[in-house]
């Protein structure tokens, strides 16, 4: 068993905490606050994971060191550069492996299936700033500086996923509650969503496989479904009346994001949820051997992590 150093406790480092921990690794867990799982093995620290030389330190004698920091949409302009210098730099000067939580901001708006060989020519300013946090990685690791890895996702859904998530807080209480649901974008595209424990296994399945460095790599994703899809067939699972979903006026969004952050932020990408938003996952699953979890699986799971929520917080 290794070491492995997690940035981030959030949605998906704190899942990939608790992965590594139950396979028996050394886990340390590095967020702003020290939250996360309080489980066996993992080890909760409070630190800045742009504050490179702590960084550093944190990963001396890890195998892995896995960026999955998410800033706030409104702050990665000025986040993610000094934490993505910070992550590389203690990678590099620890001997540790990179891996990086990406996402698919760094492709031009799809017209076909989304692949990793696909060039990185994002529409969006955030697509741009991941894009630029690739390249950084890749030069390094093609100088011999470093071995680096980076696993993307489409939107993110399942237990844990909360108000980031399309189908988090605006979703599925809604839908349990019997109140109508309003997506951002045409809830009749074709999209693809990626459940967060197949993100999680990516990473460490990607941390502990050298046939994964030097190259990005899709999340096993199942095919896609469109937003309405999901809620019918999550109304099914739950045996619960389908209360319907319709799309959120493109000005209401625009209206809601002179007072709300995180609308403002959600205009430039509205892009992927107006046309088809496809990825594909086909070569993590046939390099790795790995593939997603059954959606009726996913979706019964992230209903019973949301009936249950309320007995776990009191």
């Amino acid at each position: 068993m290794g070491k492995h150093v997690v940035a981030g406790a959030g949605q998906v480092g704190s899942q990939v905490a608790g992965l590594l921990a139950g396979q028996g690794h050394e886990v340390v867990l590095v967020s702003r606050s020290g939250s996360g799982p309080d489980l066996p093995g993992v080890t909760r620290i409070a630190a800045d994971a742009a504050d490179g030389r702590r960084m550093t330190g944190l990963a001396r004698g890890a195998d892995a060191l896995y960026n999955c920091v998410n800033p706030p949409y409104h702050r990665w302009a000025q986040d993610w550069p000094p934490l993505a210098e910070s992550l590389l730099c203690a990678a590099r000067e620890s001997g540790a492996g990179y891996v990086i939580l990406g996402n698919l901001y760094v492709y031009a708006a799809p017209g076909r299936p989304m692949r990793e060989d696909d060039p990185l020519t994002p529409p969006s300013a955030k697509g741009e700033i991941r894009a630029r946090m690739w390249r950084q990685a890749l030069e390094a690791h093609r100088a011999g500086q470093v071995r680096v890895t980076e696993v993307r996702g489409s939107d993110y859904f399942g237990p844990g996923c909360l108000d980031q998530s399309h189908l988090g807080e605006r979703l599925v209480p809604r839908l349990l509650g019997g109140k109508t649901v309003r997506m951002i974008g045409d809830p009749d595209q074709p999209h693809s969503w990626t459940y967060v424990p197949d993100v999680a296994a990516a990473l460490v399945t990607a941390a502990t496989d050298d046939r994964s460095w030097g190259r990005a790599w899709h999340v096993p994703t199942t095919e896609p479904i469109t937003a309405r899809q999901v809620a019918e067939r999550m109304c099914e699972i739950a045996g619960v009346r389908n209360p319907g979903v319709r799309s959120m006026p493109h000005w209401m969004i625009r209206a809601g994001g002179l007072v709300s952050p995180m609308l403002a932020e959600l205009e430039e990408l509205r892009y992927q949820f107006v046309r088809p938003f496809v990825m594909d996952s086909a070569d993590f699953q046939t390099t790795f051997g790995v593939t997603p979890t059954p959606m009726d699986e996913a979706l019964a799971a992230t209903i019973a992590w949301w009936r249950d929520r309320p007995a776990r917080a009191a």
